[in-house]
């Protein structure tokens, strides 16, 4: 099969090692790798695209617990089937071996920061710009155990499935073409992006930045989904304090 030489575009045979053009060695592997990669990432962000797409019109059209309960399913199912692409190198992402007592009192101490920073500052803005509030424990109220769902939507299904498609597949489909930097802020903005707020991309995409950034460091997914976990705990943990108070406050 003819392909073109990488280095001058000039057309070599598909089991040649060295162009005949400028002499430069053809790595086929690595080219096949990036161009799988490439069309992976775009895949991907396709799919989640118009999964949020749809999840917001059918919330917004009829939002009830069973419609809630199917979105979290699809987004799970779609998830495993990326991540089936590239199985033995996220499981390798389930290690300890890099954590130690200090990235771990930052996994701790950080979500805490983000966590009363993201709360005000984000419900500020709300009620300045939109004159509303979005406590999650009032859109779920009139479902039965609206604690156990709150936590199974915000503080489980994300953090365990989130950081797994993002930090995990996505991030090391990117790896195969882009350079650290440019995979950390890509997967960020795709992280942001499909959260489908605009408000909530001004905090999504630097978290997003950060959870990467731990990802690439460390080599694990354990520590981005401790931040994630604590960071969505407290901000529900603050919405049912005000709840409870009858203060509407934005999640």
């Amino acid at each position: 099969m003819d392909i073109p030489c990488p280095h001058c575009k000039k057309t070599v045979f598909s089991l040649d090692t060295y162009c005949g053009q400028c002499g430069k060695k053809i790595n086929l592997q690595k080219e096949k790798k990036e161009k799988s990669g490439l069309q992976l990432v775009i895949a991907f962000y396709l799919t989640y695209l118009v999964f949020a797409i749809v999840s917001f019109a059918l919330l917004t059209e009829s939002a009830s617990l069973i419609t809630e309960i199917a979105i979290e399913a699809v987004f799970i199912l779609l998830t495993i089937l990326f991540c089936l692409f590239d199985h033995e190198k996220i499981l390798a992402l389930y290690n300890w071996q890099r954590i130690n007592w200090k990235n771990l009192t930052f996994a701790f101490a950080f979500p805490v920061f983000s966590a009363i920073v993201v709360y005000y500052s984000v419900g500020w803005i709300n009620e300045l710009i939109f004159f509303d509030s979005n406590n999650v424990f009032y859109e779920y109220e009139e479902y039965d155990d609206t604690i156990f769902w709150v936590l199974i939507f915000y503080t489980v299904i994300p953090p365990i499935f989130e950081e797994l498609a993002f930090r995990g597949f996505l991030f090391n489909q990117l790896r195969a073409f882009a350079n650290v930097p440019v995979t950390i802020l890509a997967t960020a903005f795709i992280f942001a992006l499909i959260h489908f707020s605009l408000v909530s991309i001004l905090w999504i995409f630097p978290f997003g930045i950060v959870l990467g950034y731990l990802r690439y460091k460390y080599n694990t997914l354990w520590l981005g989904m401790i931040v994630h976990f604590i960071h969505n705990f407290l901000v529900v943990g603050m919405d049912y304090y005000y709840y409870q108070q009858d203060t509407f406050l934005v999640f």
